[in-house]
């Protein structure tokens, strides 16, 4: 593909601080600063803030003289979809108050969450309040872009991906994630060599894949890994340490969200103190992220520059490969389709991938260590439950899935994960497809 002037619409636009991000790092691509981007958000405040931050991010990155992008602003989405490119999708469906649900009604049960946005109970309902969503944007997409990529940020990454493979027609699709390239960027850090210069190999699933190789110059980093942590009892007090140390392979994700994919860690209040866990860490983020966004339209509305600075975000790097043909490898989230032989061919897995003038293209990876794909299965498993649980319109899926996630087995019977189900059923209802609204009992 050779795309003189790409048409990128962001949906979820409102969320203006990762929008900005993104801008910059597309913008500082020489080759797509005459691209036209369009913004879309249900909510017109946050539509017209994230226009405004656009407009200023254009003016500051394209000089005079320069190609200058076209920004436009939509309440009505398929009109910034219409003959789309690239599609970004970085909606949260419920936002805050939904969020705070997700968080405080399995409180009340005993159960602890430090990001809720994958797995677990909150995991679960933003997948399920997310799908109905993603169904009206794929068939949207059909109708006015059929030949867009869609690249995904929305979380739960693997379940939106899996369910966006298996209910749409779509399959131009690739789920987004920082979390490989931070990882790596944060090691080389701990050991002091340049992260250029490190070269790296991981694979597994969103939020819970592994640093299967990691060198520098030829040399293995393992062993010296392995030396800062056994001479830091400080290191040693991570939950990704924990798990690096026990099964020989670095998770991809921060300890947050590594303590809530596994049995052995919030249930129990000596490893909370012991690993220094953060229950409920991400409502602060949240608060955070809107502080953040008030900062922005309040600058906006004073005439006060902004500071973007940008992300080292895949999508624009994609949007870049594909529009001129630059080859370059990312990690993207995809269908496993013989990527990694012991995963299950259903779920959605997190691999290498070329991208250039063809799109987005998987790499093989084979068989992961034994002990790592055991945990992705668990993971997986979970993830098909509540992606059946949609496609078949059938609530006891929803139920099914909570048994069997890790760590809400490890902190509740039974009857108690029905009961919690329940509640958050009755709390996201109108979020929820009618079907799904139902409430079971034990």
């Amino acid at each position: 593909m050779t795309l003189t002037a790409p048409k990128i619409a962001f949906i979820g636009a409102g969320s203006v601080v990762f929008t900005q991000g993104l801008l910059a790092d597309l913008l500082a691509f020489p080759e797509l600063q005459g691209a036209h981007i369009a913004l879309h958000d249900i909510d017109a405040e946050r539509l017209a803030t994230a226009d405004g931050a656009a407009r200023q991010i254009a003016d500051r990155l394209t000089g005079e003289g320069a190609l200058r992008p076209r920004v436009t602003a939509h309440a009505e989405r398929r009109a910034a979809l219409a003959d789309a490119d690239f599609v970004i999708n970085i909606v949260q469906v419920g936002m805050r108050a939904a969020t705070r649900t997700d968080f405080d009604v399995p409180a009340r049960y005993g159960l602890r969450q430090t990001i809720g946005d994958t797995l677990g109970i909150g995991g679960i309902f933003r997948a399920l309040r997310t799908f109905p969503l993603l169904k009206s944007l794929a068939e949207d997409i059909a109708e006015v872009c059929p030949d867009a990529w869609l690249l995904n940020y929305t979380n739960p990454m693997a379940m939106n991906v899996q369910y966006l493979t298996q209910a749409t027609g779509l399959t131009r699709v690739v789920g987004l994630c920082h979390s490989v390239y931070w990882t790596v960027h944060d090691l080389a850090d701990l050991l002091g060599v340049p992260h250029r210069e490190v070269t790296y190999r991981a694979a597994g699933v969103n939020h819970q894949a592994w640093v299967l190789r990691l060198e520098h110059q030829g040399v293995d980093l393992y062993p010296r890994l392995d030396k800062l942590i056994a001479d830091d009892p400080e290191l040693r007090r991570r939950v990704r340490v924990d798990m690096y140390r026990r099964l020989g392979y670095y998770p991809t994700e921060t300890s947050e969200h590594s303590s809530e994919y596994v049995p052995w860690y919030l249930h129990h209040d000596s490893e909370v103190e012991r690993l220094r866990l953060p229950v409920g860490a991400y409502l602060g983020i949240v608060d955070e992220n809107i502080a953040a966004y008030e900062h922005t339209r309040d600058a906006l509305a004073e005439g006060t520059p902004l500071t973007v600075e940008g992300t080292m975000e895949y999508a624009p790097q994609i949007i870049h490969s594909i529009t001129t043909g630059t080859p370059r490898t990312v990690y993207g989230n995809v269908p496993n389709r013989g990527l990694i032989d012991n995963l299950p061919a259903t779920g959605t897995v997190e691999v290498p991938c070329l991208v250039d003038g063809l799109g987005v293209q998987p790499t093989r990876v084979g068989a992961l260590p034994a002990q790592c794909a055991a945990l992705n299965r668990s993971y997986l498993s979970m993830n098909d439950l509540v992606v059946r649980a949609a496609l078949e319109d059938d609530p006891r899926s929803i139920r099914q899935a909570a048994m069997a996630d890790p760590a809400t087995a490890a902190a509740l019977p039974v009857e108690r994960i029905w009961d919690l189900c329940d509640d958050m059923v009755r709390a996201h209802a109108e979020l929820l497809q009618p079907a799904l609204r139902a409430t079971l009992g034990h």
